[in-house]
């Protein structure tokens, strides 16, 4: 009883309280961190226009695409949106050769995985082609749609004007065949797994180490070589790598170019 005596309660509670808070304002800052630019980190100047060997970093963006790299003098089999959709729509095409088309388009967010499986269950007749034009988004439902492609045994393209970023490719990765036009553009970089955002990475480095090795897997699953993910590893998340054709083939990415 002495020694619980000489403890100040209310002193031991403020102490409580003050580390809390210390705690609290080291997440939050990590969590600012980690999505407003440092005005102090020197802005790379990224070329624009079409991609080339050695020049293929463009800038990231989730609004829209870019004018520059899509091709502006014939009209598109299957055209797609200028501006992505906040989460992915499907629309259904008849697109000559290539049959009927499912245009997959958009961001990729929480539920589409589910909202994809219902849509296709629900066609009349199955596509013979998923046309994909999407910035990316999760990774997590970008794997579930992709294993869902596959299990039905469909193609997959990035067609003429279209682009296929970040978390896309994993859905690209599912297609039998997988279809990929030069003048369409299939890019990678670093990018998130599914973990609290107010998280900091020292305690997310399980997480993010499972949600690597989920996506390794996918691709070997899905027969592509996953020494793909060294372009998206060794990219920055505001930049985007698009792979030029030997890239595409050497991976396995893509198991048929259209010029």
């Amino acid at each position: 009883m002495g020694f619980l005596s000489r403890i100040d309660v209310r002193r031991g509670l403020r102490y409580v309280l003050v580390f809390q808070l210390l705690i609290a304002g080291i997440l939050i800052l990590s969590d600012v961190a980690d999505v407003v630019p440092n005005p102090f980190k020197p802005r790379v100047e990224l070329p624009t226009g079409p991609i080339s060997p050695g020049d293929q970093r463009r800038e990231y963006r989730t609004d829209r695409t870019d004018p520059s790299l899509l091709p502006q003098d014939q009209p598109l089999d299957v055209p797609v949106p200028q501006s992505f959709p906040t989460r992915l729509e499907f629309t259904e095409k008849q697109a000559g050769d290539l049959g009927r088309v499912l245009l997959v388009s958009g961001q990729i967010e929480t539920g589409d995985a589910d909202r994809f499986d219902t849509y296709l269950s629900e066609m009349q007749e199955q596509p013979d082609l998923i046309a994909l034009h999407s910035p990316g988004g999760q990774v997590s439902e970008a794997l579930l749609i992709g294993a869902q492609i596959r299990e039905a045994g469909l193609s997959s393209a990035v067609l003429p004007g279209a682009v296929c970023m970040s978390a896309c490719p994993y859905i690209l990765a599912g297609g039998v065949a997988r279809i990929v036009s030069l003048q369409g553009i299939v890019g990678l970089h670093q990018h998130y797994y599914d973990q609290p955002r107010l998280i900091p990475v020292v305690f997310a480095v399980e997480s993010i180490q499972k949600g690597q090795g989920e996506t390794m897997q996918h691709l070997i699953d899905m027969g592509v070589d996953p020494a793909l993910m060294l372009y998206s590893l060794n990219t920055p998340p505001d930049q985007i790598y698009a792979l030029v054709e030997d890239e595409l083939t050497s991976t396995g990415i893509a198991t048929q170019i259209l010029e």
